[in-house]
């Protein structure tokens, strides 16, 4: 039983050992050892602070970031509104063009044919007056060919002249 209870000389050497110890660890090493923890313990919290810091500013970026993302699609959506406005202005200005240039081209064409057929009838009646006058000159000229029949034209026609006076 001797092995399990420490002798006194023992007991009185190892708290000597002890105290002497304890009292150099604190004389020279505890605060050295306990200003590094305290520097630890403020590096630790110092981090903490810049992690935090970090997110919120992570957490502005990322609303920065969506609202930036919206402007963009806002933006997007008025440029293809944009153009699809110009697109449809653009359809209509040239079935614009394109109806104004048929209906010209229309009208032209019906002042060509009205000229033209202007020209035919005066064509026409030229050689009808023409024909009218080779056909009277050759009835007269059968009806005088003797004097009796002229001497009795030029009667008739004093006769009317006297008529209509």
């Amino acid at each position: 039983m001797e092995l399990l209870t420490p002798g006194t000389g023992l007991l009185f050497w190892q708290v000597i050992i002890f105290l002497s110890t304890f009292f150099i660890l604190s004389k020279y090493a505890w605060k050295p050892i306990m200003n590094s923890l305290k520097e630890r313990e403020k590096f630790i919290e110092d981090s903490l602070e810049s992690a935090k810091k970090a997110e919120e500013e992570l957490i502005n970026i990322q609303s920065k970031n969506e609202e930036l993302v919206m402007d963009a699609r806002k933006e997007r959506e008025k440029i293809l509104s944009d153009a699809k406005k110009l697109t449809n202005s653009m359809k209509d200005e040239a079935k614009e063009n394109a109806k104004e240039m048929a209906d010209k081209i229309i009208s032209d064409a019906k002042k060509v044919i009205d000229s033209e057929k202007d020209k035919a009838m005066l064509d026409v009646k030229n050689t009808l007056a023409e024909l009218s006058i080779d056909i009277a000159e050759k009835i007269i000229k059968r009806e005088l060919s003797n004097d009796t029949s002229q001497r009795k034209y030029v009667d008739d026609l004093i006769k009317e002249i006297n008529k209509s006076k």
